[in-house]
């Protein structure tokens, strides 16, 4: 993959309170390559899943940190990437399929296929005991007259 034509890192904690700031922040970078609202949607709703699980997941009894990188890449792509050093998945697998949680009758066991669905590509590394790390990307539709790349 090229260089991204521009970058920014987040790092915040795995407070519920930071998941909105994290929503936020990703519509307010990606806004510059003028992407339609429902796109828009997507990736804050994307965004907005994967720091769930750090939240709910990684750190269920202790607050740790979340990093949320995002770069932007010729031809309107989009690269998020949510990380965390928490208690990790032991079945990446297993986790990714719909239903599936660790976090109680509360939980709808449907983040990564939520995160999926909205996404063009999807991948998920781990390790117990050292984290997880979410990577999405998605290509945004190039609008005539938009301005479209960075």
């Amino acid at each position: 993959m090229k260089q991204p034509q521009n970058a920014m890192t987040l790092r915040f904690d795995s407070r519920s309170v930071n998941e909105g700031f994290a929503r936020v922040s990703a519509a307010a970078f990606v806004a510059q390559l003028d992407p339609t609202l429902d796109e828009l949607n997507d990736l804050k709703t994307a965004v907005s899943e994967a720091v769930t699980n750090c939240i709910v997941h990684a750190y269920p009894d202790s607050v740790g940190q979340i990093t949320l990188t995002i770069r932007l890449f010729e031809n309107s792509l989009v690269e998020i990437v949510v990380k965390d050093r928490g208690r990790g998945i032991p079945d990446i697998d297993q986790a990714r399929q719909p239903l599936f949680t660790t976090g109680g009758k509360e939980r709808s066991g449907m983040g990564f296929t939520i995160m999926e669905s909205f996404m063009d590509n999807l991948t998920v590394r781990s390790a117990p005991g050292k984290g997880t790390t979410v990577r999405m990307k998605k290509h945004l539709s190039v609008r005539l007259g938009s301005g479209g790349a960075v």
